[in-house]
């Protein structure tokens, strides 16, 4: 029988289960010493309740047990294999956005570029949960933001995404189709597309055969084909007043290579569509997300038979709880169930009758002499002085009071 934990690393703590043992014995022969240090064996009887040696035996031995099952639960324990039917779910969407001075071309209008940015906008109102990742490129591909369900974090990307996002040089598809590859983790079971929004000037010549590696992956790229056949002046800035780019001095005129990004997608097993001439109420990068969702709708509800390890950490986790429990119920703390006598009944009323409490208020004072006090206490302050004890019961001292007052 093949065995594999899952958890190995919670094996390296069985040498707990001796070493908790090796504690609980030490411990409880020091406890015992002390008592017998202290007290002698005839009113530890009295003092503490009987406990037995073979009781604390076997609850150190459930404890312990408990521990050791517990621990190799926590590890995971599997083996044997079924057969289980698995759904294909998830959807990563990696956004290839050409920023190369092309795009300032204003036979889109107001130009590619910011046409562009709007698809995309419309398109993140579309995922509904699906992680999606942008990437800005030209010569070289430059990821703006990796796949996230952060769209706001994708909406402030794209607006720094401009014709200096990217480094200047050639228009490199090819690259950017790669890096969009390497952009994607090893989700199993997720869904993995690509749009390339361009207008599809490739100068490297390689963006094909990344296409092809891209089908072989299953990752199909969905080409967005941006501008006009007939073509348009490249302005040497965003704002287009500085005038145009020219060659040999002559206006640079760029066109849409449709043929190009229809054979991206071809090579890929996608799909392409020209904003250009399409349009805008039905053909956006919305509907055209709609659409592949419905596609892979379909595939996520073909059944895939996979064989995995089947969980064991339940044989052991239930009998490390109830051993536990049973450890538990052998102390002599609250859970242990011990029998305490009942008070015997006395026999007569007088026994179970409380003794009076008794009376710890101060003895009270008569009036008179009360008065006698304070009219002492008011003529202190005149210089004479109070008598010590001027009770009335005592005829020393009413003699006294006479012989104060006719001095006055």
């Amino acid at each position: 029988m093949n065995v594999l934990f899952v958890n190995a690393w919670a094996l390296f703590f069985l040498w707990l289960v001796p070493a908790v043992g090796l504690w609980w014995y030490l411990v409880h022969r020091r406890r015992t010493k002390d008592l017998d240090r202290f007290v002698s064996p005839a009113m530890q009887k009295k003092l503490s309740p009987a406990r037995s040696s073979a009781k604390t035996a076997w609850q150190s031995a459930l404890a312990l047990a408990g521990l050791f099952l517990l621990l190799v639960a926590a590890a995971r324990p599997q083996w044997g294999a079924q057969e289980i039917t698995v759904y294909q779910r998830g959807r990563d969407l990696m956004i290839l956005l050409d920023v190369s001075r092309s795009m300032l071309a204003d036979d889109v209008h107001p130009n590619r570029l910011q046409r562009a940015k709007t698809d995309i906008l419309d398109l993140i109102k579309e995922l509904k949960g699906d992680r999606a990742g942008l990437m800005a490129f030209r010569f070289k591909a430059i990821l703006l933001c990796p796949l996230t369900t952060d769209y706001a974090f994708i909406r402030h990307a794209l607006d720094a995404a401009d014709i200096g996002a990217a480094p200047r040089g050639e228009t490199d598809i090819g690259d950017a189709i790669a890096k969009a590859l390497d952009a994607f983790d090893e989700r199993e079971g997720a869904h993995k597309a690509i749009i390339l929004i361009s207008d599809g000037e490739d100068l490297s010549g390689r963006a094909l055969e990344a296409a092809k590696k891209a089908g072989e992956k299953g990752v199909p790229i969905f080409t967005v084909g941006l501008g006009s056949a007939q073509g348009a002046k490249i302005p040497k800035n965003e704002a287009g007043a500085s005038g145009f780019v020219a060659h040999q001095g002559q206006d640079v005129v760029t066109k849409m290579d449709n043929a190009a990004l229809l054979a991206i997608a071809e090579a890929s097993k996608g799909a392409h569509i020209s904003i250009g001439t399409a349009s805008t109420s039905t053909m956006t990068l919305g509907a055209l997300y709609r659409s592949f969702r419905q596609k892979i709708a379909e595939q996520e509800n073909e059944e895939t038979m996979q064989r995995r390890r089947i969980e064991r950490y339940q044989l052991f986790l239930l009998p490390a709880v109830i051993l536990l429990l049973a450890g538990a119920f052998l102390s002599r703390g609250r859970l242990a169930f011990s029998s305490r006598p009942a008070a015997p009944a006395l026999a007569t009323e007088s026994a179970t009758t409380p003794p009076p409490l008794k009376d710890i208020n101060p003895p009270r004072q008569p009036p008179k002499s009360i008065a006698t006090l304070l009219f002492s206490l008011a003529l202190a302050p005149a210089g004479l002085h109070p008598l010590p004890d001027l009770r009335p019961e005592s005829a020393a001292h009413r003699e006294n009071a006479r012989q104060l007052l006719r001095n006055q």
